[in-house]
Order: C-alpha cells, then structure tokens, then sequence
C-alpha cells in the first residue's frame, strides 16, 4: 500500500530526526541550530508492514509571505495539501508555545488529517508538553521519541487508520531505475531556479538570498517518459571559506549526492564563468567517475554571447583534459531557454557513460595505434603493449596488458585514451586506463 504522510511542526521539535527514523537512513541534515531544513524533502518509509511516502519540511513560522521563512512556510503549506495524513510534533519536554497553537488552529482547518505527535518523551517519562497538548484540540497526543525510537508502534496503529485498502494500491513500479541526475556548482548560480523551470513548477525554494539549499533534494520527475531523480544540492564554496559547521555538513551532503549520480550537471553564472571553485568541482566529478555536462546559466544576461562562448570553450579545454570533449550548454533557469538542449545533452552524455566496445575491435584500434606511433624506448628496450579489454562501463574502463607498464609515460597514456576516445565516440566522459604486465612463462621455472 502507498499514502503520504507530511511531518511538520515550529523549528527544532525534531521532524528531519523522525524522517530519517522513518525512511532508515540520515537523509536529512540534523543539528541542534533551528531552521537547518528549508526544502521539502520526500523518501520510502516504511514502520513494519506498513509503507509510505514521507515529506519532512520547513520548521513553521509566522512571517511574511515574501520572506525567506514566508517562502519555506508555503513549500510546508503546499506539503500539507500533498498530504493523506499529517503529523504535527510539538517538543513535550519544551512545553507548548504560541506558535504550537497558532499553528494547531491552522490545521483544525484543513481537510488533511492530524496525528499529533509530542516527540522528545524519552523513557516515557512525564512532561508537562504532553499534558497540554490536549488543548490544541488534535485529539490525544501520541508520546514518543524520534531520537531513540520509542512510541513507534503506537505511531504504527495511528497511520494505519489512514492507509489506502490493499486492493487500492498502487501499482508496482517498473525495475528499470531513474536516472540520476545531480544539479551542484557554486551559491546563487540557478540550480534551484533550473530543477524548478524543469519540473514545471516551484518545488524548491529560491530567491535572491545566497545559500537557501542546504539539504541534498531529490526531485522525482519525468523527461518525455524517462524517469528522472533531480538531485538539488547546496551551493559549494571553497574549502577555505566554510567555516561553520551547518554548512560543512551542507557540502559533505553535496559531496554524498555527486557519488551516488550518473550525470553530474555544473551550472555556472555566464557572467563570472570557470572560477577555480568551479573546475574544483568539475574535476570531483570526473573523480568520481560521475558523467559531467557544463550548464552555463543566466545566457540571456550576456551581451556578447560569441566572445564569452569562446572564452568558456577555450578554458574548459586548457583546464579540463581529462573530460575532452564535455558537453557545455547555455541556458537560463529564468526563461527556460535552452532546457531541452540541456536535457539531449544529459541523456546523451548517461548513453555514452554506459558504451561498451567489443574486444576485437578494441585490438585492431590498439594495432593501428602502435602502428602510428610506438611506444617509447626505455634503457634501450621497447615498451611491448600486448592487448586491451574493456572491464567495464559507467565510467568506460580499460585493462592494457603488457611488459614495462610501470614506466609507460603519462604523454603515451594520454595518446592512447585520446584515440580511444576519438575512435569509440566516447567524447565528455571520464576514461579509465588500467595497467596490466603480462605474466613471465619463465617464473616459477627450476634453472637447468
């Protein structure tokens, strides 16, 4: 069976520590600083035999709607309206506040159901918050504490009072996976603004502020049929610039997302484009063995739009060997010019990621090659390459057999994937050489 459940709740009662109870995983940033979500945030979670979707969300708070936290409180709204049922957490052992019952009155009147919850009841010990939350007229709170796990079967036999019949379940989903897209770069560039405009709608918060994504968020969509997981990630500054603790877990998050993507899209500023932070996280990227496509943003602010493609195509080239050829696409978040371009650049690039090449023809390439251009001589002998194979894809990656590999130079490595990638089409993507000697049929053997 399949529903949803919203958690939320005034800042710092506990909701991304239930989420991540939930779903089984830290998913969502915890720390004892109010406010640290500000994006919805969705996962599978399951208590027992009971599955579902939930969304933790933005602390409430009463603000103006143009504001930043006016801005988180509408994703929160609009979770709510989402929502099969709602739990509403209060921290019992804070007592309830002024902004409890504001917000408790704004619940009674939606048609979502509530299941209050007074988290922070370790032990079941008696809090004064537990007693008073029967006057915020949600009906008997349900004590537990989301740190440590109590209360969990209690929370089993609210929610199944709101799970859909098994016969309207829904249906299974396919086995093929989405396809996992990464949106990073530095603050202010538009990663929030792009997911939004591709989405089709304000999913994610955004504004004028620099750094309002601090969690990792994904984003489940689909592009002409493919399913797609948009991954948003906080803004990445230099190392030597993060200095407080909420954003190193920030990047530390960023960092997970680029290791479990396929396609890793860096979205710069047209007007300050391939800073040093920008190939920093580039060449992460290509560590990684990620799919790497570079998304210049905020195109339609250019006015010399040939001179700066230029530039930017001259210094992806100088300071991005490694990845010959990537995909660079200009675009603009704001107007959604260019996202289908950007898109055919994705799914193109994730195609080529997963390029095998048969064997034999890998041969014949390595002949021609040695053919052209042998390798060099060291102390007088000849660098013998024998054969290659490819082990695997996502990142294509190559084995080179033969003798003498260990002072095979970097200038005839780079040769070598340099007409693999021109033969095999294998433009933009991280190419991997493995160096293999082939095995001495005279060791092991007695001297006669």
């Amino acid at each position: 069976m399949s529903f949803t459940v919203a958690i939320v709740g005034r800042p710092n009662v506990g909701k991304s520590t239930l989420f991540n109870r939930l779903v089984g995983k830290r998913l969502a940033l915890v720390d004892d600083l109010p406010g640290v979500t500000r994006d919805r945030r969705s996962g599978t979670a399951s208590i027992g035999d009971l599955r579902f979707t939930v969304i933790d969300t933005a602390g409430l708070e009463d603000s103006a709607a143009q504001s930043l936290t006016g801005r988180m409180r509408q994703q929160t709204e609009q979770a709510v309206a989402a929502a099969d049922v709602v739990l509403f957490l209060i921290d019992a052992r804070a007592g309830l506040t002024p902004l409890d019952r504001h917000f408790a009155a704004w619940l009674r009147k939606q048609d979502t159901p509530v299941v209050l919850v007074a988290n922070k009841c370790e032990g079941r010990r008696p809090t004064a918050g537990l007693a008073e939350a029967f006057a915020l007229g949600l009906g008997e709170p349900l004590p537990m504490s989301a740190e440590h796990g109590d209360g969990l079967a209690d929370l089993y036999d609210a929610l199944r009072e709101h799970a859909p019949p098994e016969d309207e379940a829904a249906p299974e989903a396919t086995t093929e996976g989405p396809l996992q897209l990464a949106i990073v770069g530095r603050p202010n560039v538009g990663k929030s603004t792009l997911i939004n405009r591709l989405v089709g709608e304000d999913r994610l918060l955004t504004g004028p502020e620099p750094g309002i994504t601090r969690d990792a968020i994904a984003v489940e969509w689909r592009h002409r049929g493919r399913a797609v997981k948009l991954v948003d990630t906080a803004g990445m500054r230099r190392r030597s610039q993060v200095v407080e603790r909420l954003e190193q877990l920030a990047v530390d998050d960023s960092l997970r997302a680029i290791q479990y993507a396929e396609v890793v899209v860096l979205v710069l500023d047209a007007a300050d484009m391939l800073e040093k932070q920008d190939l920093t996280i580039a060449r992460h990227v290509i560590d990684e063995g990620r799919v790497l496509v570079i998304a210049a943003n905020k195109w339609d602010a250019i006015k010399d739009k040939t001179e700066a493609l230029k530039k930017l195509k001259a210094r992806v080239a100088a300071s991005l060997p490694q990845a010959l050829g990537v995909a660079l696409v200009t675009l603009s978040a704001r107007t959604g010019q260019n996202l289908d371009r950007l898109m055919g650049a994705v799914l193109d690039a994730h195609e080529t990621w997963n390029r095998r090449v048969a064997t034999p023809e890998l041969n014949r390439w390595l002949e021609a090659a040695l053919d052209a251009h042998p390798p060099p001589l060291v102390k007088g002998r000849r660098i013998k390459l024998r054969y290659m194979t490819q082990t695997k894809t996502r990142p294509p990656t190559f084995q080179l057999f033969g003798n003498q590999l260990d002072v095979l130079p970097e200038a005839y490595l780079r040769y070598l994937v340099n007409g693999l990638r021109e033969r095999f089409d294998l433009p933009g993507v991280p190419v991997r050489m493995l160096l293999r000697k082939g095995k001495n049929p005279y060791v092991g053997r007695e001297r006669k």
